[in-house]
């Protein structure tokens, strides 16, 4: 599949970058109520090489699992994702899908942990001399041993905990999250059976995001993936450009070139009137209000 020449231009667009919000709290109310339809449980691992720590929050619903096990919704920057739920709409999830909850978070009360995630979602960039972020200069390229580590250690110690449908799993992400999940659906598309981008940062490194598109098509093989890209109309395309012209403009090409490949679902959601902090939350609660419609 050629990449189309149109989608890296408007990519292109504008190089100057802004820096981190302030750092916030992560809001752990929800984790020490026992009054809720799910409840809450943690375990903890390291990265291979011992430089990150993780914490999964694992979201039990109180129904029981069907034959098949949980459907299962990963998110990540699970502080920020545990932060943003709401005692309601995991009312209504369980008494709809009822997925089985992981917030892949870190072992930190900060609601973001900037320098683990610069590293853990983003790829290796070919040809790049110092594999450092164009925003905060940290070392970045550890999407894959971050995959890795899901696959091989993660998702075993989940099932540890309930059993899970490994053909009904979900992984959300938002920002540089969103950005690991259009890395996983063009380079890993059999780890998950949907993907929902929001906000994924298509700007990083000269849209270098979009070259991961080549060769989808082979390597989806027998799988029939779904992507649901999400982004709010007050988002300018690159962080620090103007909030001018058709900023949606970019997250549309890219999903019109998506929609070209064959056994791809993909549905592009704008949020009217959001910018980029406020698509956090507004995502992930659309997709649990989703998945709380869908058994109904």
């Amino acid at each position: 599949m050629k990449i189309p020449t149109l989608v890296l231009a408007l990519l292109l667009a504008g190089t100057a970058l802004a820096q981190p919000h302030p750092e916030k709290k992560m809001d752990t109310t929800l984790l020490q109520r026992q009054d809720m339809a799910y409840r809450f449980s943690h375990l903890d691992l390291d990265s291979r090489d011992g430089q990150r720590h993780y914490r999964l929050w694992i979201g039990k619903p109180q129904r029981p699992a069907p034959a098949s096990g949980y459907p299962v919704l990963w998110m990540l920057d699970g502080n920020a994702a545990i932060s943003a739920l709401a005692s309601q709409q995991l009312q209504a999830l369980a008494n709809g899908q009822a997925p089985l909850l992981v917030a892949i978070g870190y072992q930190t009360d900060q609601r973001i942990e900037r320098s683990a995630r610069t590293y853990d979602y983003t790829p290796v960039v070919p040809g790049l001399a110092e594999q450092r972020d164009p925003l905060t200069g940290q070392a970045i390229g550890g999407v894959d041993a971050f995959l890795d580590l899901l696959e091989q250690r993660m998702r075993p110690m989940v099932a540890a905990v309930a059993p899970i449908d490994p053909r009904r799993q979900m992984l959300w992400g938002h920002s540089y999250g969103g950005l690991a999940v259009l890395h996983t659906l063009f380079a890993r598309p059999w780890l998950f059976s949907d993907y929902a981008a929001a906000s994924p940062s298509l700007w990083w490194n000269d849209g270098a995001i979009v070259a991961e598109m080549q060769g989808l098509q082979g390597r989806l093989g027998s799988h029939r993936p779904g992507l649901l890209l999400m982004r709010g109309t007050r988002e300018p395309a690159n962080p620090r450009g103007p909030l001018q012209g058709d900023v949606q403009r970019p997250a549309r090409a890219l999903v019109a070139s998506l929609a070209g490949v064959k056994g791809l679902s993909v549905t592009f959601q704008p949020f009217d009137g959001l910018d980029h902090g406020a698509m956090l939350p507004a995502s992930l609660r659309f997709v649990l209000d989703r998945m709380s419609k869908s058994a109904q």
